[in-house]
Formats: C-alpha cells, structure tokens, sequence
C-alpha cells in the first residue's frame, strides 16, 4: 500500500515519501506526517533473526513506498558500513537492572548518525527520482549533534551543500571542535548569538521566505532540512526500537510479545516520536517514558496538558535537550487531535504568537502512553557517579537524564516491566561533565587530557572521531546574530 505524507497544518497536501524527504518542510510551515502507520509484515522472532541492515529494510519500506527495493537497499547498504565501530551497529548494554540501547557508535559518536549516515543517499536518490537540477541547500538549526552529524553525512556529496547554525555559547568544547573543524568545500559552519531555540526560528523563517525561495530557484538552489523535522531523519530511527525488541527477544531476555517500557531523553521530541511510531506498527511498548532537564517545557506538558515555552532558557550539562520548542511534538498533537490540521494550525498559531496552547481534556486522554519525568543538574551527576560506581559502566549526561528519570519513574509507578534506555550519546563527547560527576579532581584538566582520563576510567578505547579531531585546524569561525542568519546564507551562496 503507497503511503503518502500530508501537512500537519493542512492535510489537502499529499506528497510521495521522496518529495517529502526532498522539501523537509511543507510549504505552509508544517510537518510532513504518514497517511496512516503502517503494520509490521514481518513478526518479531522472524526479526530477531536479522541483521540491522536487514530489519532496516523491513521497516523504511513500509513508509518509502516510492522507493524501489533496489533503491532503498543501496542507501541501507551504504549507511549502516564501516563507519560504524561495532558490527552490531547499535548494541545493548545490560546495566543496574535496564538495557541502555547505545546509538552513539557511528561518525560523530551520538545518535543522530543513525538516522544522518542514511539521509543523504535517500535526499539524493530522492532527486534523482524526481528529476530535480538544483544543487539541495541543507539548511540545519543544532543543539549539538544534529550539527556535525549532518556535515559529516553531507560533506562532499554531489549536488547538496549543507549550512549549519548552532548556539554559540550552548554546545559542549568537543561539540563545537567537532563542527568548525569539518572538511568538505560544501559545509558551511556558523555560530549564532542566541540559543537553539534562535537558530531554530531563524532556520524556520527563512524556509518560509517564498520571495527568497524563488530567487533561490533562479539561481539554480533549493532548500532542504536535516533536521528532525525531515520524514526522513523520523523514519530510519523508528527502526532501531523495533531491532532493540528482537534483540532481546533473540537473547531471550524477553518473551515474544512481551511488553517493555522505553525511556528516551528528549529535545526536539524526534527521537521519542520515533519510539512512538514503532509502537503504532504493532511493537510491544507499553509506557515512552519522556525524560527533560531542567528546560522541563514537555514534562509540564504532559503533567499539564499545557505547553507553554515562556519561561527561563537554562544552559545545562546535556545542552542537547537544552530546548524550549519541542519541534515534533507538532507530530503528535496533529494524531491527538484526530489528524485535525485545522486544529493543529490553531495551535502552532498560538505556540508563535502568545508562546503555549492548551490541549482539550480529549486530546490528553490520547496521550496516556506517555510519561513525563526530568532530572536536575545534581541528580544527572549523581546518577553518573552512582552507576559507574556501581557497575563500571560510564553514560553520558543526556543518558543520566533519561537513567534518573527511570528511577523516579520506577519508584512513583512501582513498574519492574523490562526497559531499554536510549543512550543517546557517548561520554566522550561531554568529558567534563562526565568526569566532573565521577571526581572533582579532575576539574584542573583539559577537556582533551579528559578523554585518555575517560578511556582508561571505563576501559573503553577513545573514539575516533575525538582522536580525528584533537590536533584539527579550525576551518569554520563565523558568527552572526540570530537576526543575520538569512543575510549569511545569502552570502555564502553568493545570491545575487
């Protein structure tokens, strides 16, 4: 059955997976969601016998029915290689009574490599199949890891060039090395005076600058997201929950159709949304555990029924999460909401004008699969200390997150059912923070003597991509203030 996507803020808009996947965003400022989710053909004891290529393909085709089987598995293929540090692509790791699903074995050593090593050979075949001339602007708003993830998937690809804004002041040392020293004559870096929240707005208005649109048409240019917010980012991380499930199921540490909990720590809301698809394909998913930091926007959501972004912007020690307006929630309230695009509108009408919007008494009820919880600062650091102590096994302060949110969850709910965590990120990638929670003592050394402390603290070899990037020449070191980011993307194109 073809699946066709349609605008959350108007569903008379219906688009081919590769036209959604090719534009990122509809062009009426909405997002690009399924005409309906389809059902898992294949069922879990034959997928736990697959390999992560495999169920990838079992999964992405039942959403990009435009793409051919040919087609689809070469950018499988193509994605999930070498690149990746273990063969099993992402691993499960059993620790203190839950199973931390690590996404962060890829490139850049977060999960967004998932879904990012895949997206540019979907966006260019996607082209291909649609006939299109214009070289694909990627024009990408980042908290941190959707950032270099996304230079390093489009570095180099023919056709595209890639801009990223990302807060200057709001990444962690290694996040921003990792961005401003990318390679690639296409790639283009810049800092913003401002938080994501900034960039992301910037990033949305100038999508939705149609006069800008049609000089960019002129000139031989389109623009495309590799945000989230892109179908096809949402699309490849709903497999990595189904494959997490026939995993366990082949280790037989669950019975097939056995219930389990999932518990993610989450930003933009993509990440969880994913989760929550899987789900709706017929996954046994009981609770999606929502975990904040201190921006706590979607935990007073779902205790609430209330979304309300005006409040104080808090710089914390998972600055990945560090966000006020929760994209892909877009995605979920259009379901609530009974694929209502009318009501939708009227709501993200609201989210930009006075800042929140209340959902109906109605609209809550549907949201019950849902768990809201958030971790302070010191509890995140607690946490990381209390684990390591107790089993050796270091996370990073996004996966704290999620980690204390699972025990304040276990204790309120008295729920032992079986439960993954998704460890979103590797601890290399937030030395400091890591470190400083394990011992104070190491708060005199450098973030880069960090890395050999961390490497022989969890026995676990330094990554690559930190060894790739400790003596790298910053190439990359503009910055602009949020309200010059269309006039820098201006610039670098050379508009005329």
């Amino acid at each position: 059955m073809e699946v066709l996507y349609s605008s959350t803020r108007n569903n008379e808009i219906q688009v081919t997976a590769s036209k959604a996947i090719l534009q990122g965003i509809s062009k009426d400022g909405g997002l690009f969601v399924p005409s309906s989710i389809p059902t898992l053909e294949k069922s879990m004891k034959e997928l736990s016998g697959m390999t992560y290529q495999e169920v990838a393909y079992e999964v992405m085709k039942l959403y990009l029915t435009d793409f051919t089987e040919e087609e689809l598995k070469q950018c499988i293929e193509r994605a999930y290689d070498s690149k990746f540090d273990t063969e099993i692509i992402a691993p499960l790791v059993s620790a203190d009574g839950a199973y931390y699903l690590e996404l962060f074995h890829g490139a850049t050593i977060a999960f967004k490599d998932m879904a990012l090593s895949i997206l540019p050979h979907l966006m260019t075949t996607a082209a291909k199949k649609n006939n299109v001339t214009n070289e694909i602007v990627i024009l990408t708003a980042t908290s941190g890891d959707t950032g270099k993830a996304a230079l390093a998937g489009f570095a180099g690809v023919e056709g595209t060039k890639i801009i990223v804004f990302y807060p200057k002041n709001g990444v962690s040392p290694i996040q921003e090395k990792q961005m401003v020293t990318q390679k690639g004559d296409n790639t283009y870096v810049v800092g913003i005076h401002g938080n994501f929240d900034d960039a992301q707005t910037g990033v949305k208005n100038i999508f939705a600058d149609k006069v800008l649109e049609e000089r960019m048409g002129e000139q031989g240019y389109q623009f495309s997201s590799a945000n989230s917010i892109n179908i096809g980012r949402l699309v490849p991380q709903i497999v990595y929950y189904i494959y997490a499930y026939a995993r366990l199921l082949a280790e037989e540490e669950i019975t097939e159709g056995e219930k389990i909990n999932v518990v993610v720590p989450t930003g933009n809301f993509g990440n969880i949304l994913a989760a929550f698809y899987a789900k709706n394909m017929g996954l046994p998913i009981d609770k999606l555990i929502c975990a904040s930091n201190d921006n706590k926007v979607l935990y007073d959501f779902f205790q609430t029924g209330v979304y309300d972004r005006n409040r104080e912007f808090m710089l914390t020690s998972s600055p990945s999460m560090d966000i006020l307006i929760s994209s892909n929630l877009e995605r979920l309230i259009y379901r609530v909401a009974g694929n209502d695009s009318g009501r939708t509108a009227q709501l993200m009408k609201a989210l930009g004008g006075e800042g929140k919007y209340e959902v109906t008494a109605d609209m809550k009820e549907l949201l019950a699969d849902f768990y809201g919880g958030y971790a302070s600062e010191k509890e995140t650091a607690d946490m990381i200390k209390a684990l390591y102590e107790k089993t050796g096994y270091v996370i990073d302060t996004h996966t704290a997150v999620a980690a204390c949110v699972y025990e304040k969850y276990k204790e309120d709910k008295k729920d032992e059912t079986k439960t993954v965590i998704a460890s979103t990120a590797s601890p290399f990638k937030f030395t400091r923070s890591v470190m400083d929670a394990i011992d104070e003592k190491y708060d005199s050394m450098s973030d880069f003597e960090l890395v050999d402390e961390l490497s022989a603290l969890a026995n676990v070899a330094v990554p690559e991509a930190i060894e790739e990037i400790k003596s790298a020449p910053v190439l990359h070191d503009h910055v602009c203030g949020n309200d010059e980011m269309q006039k820098t993307v201006e610039a670098f194109l050379k508009l005329k």
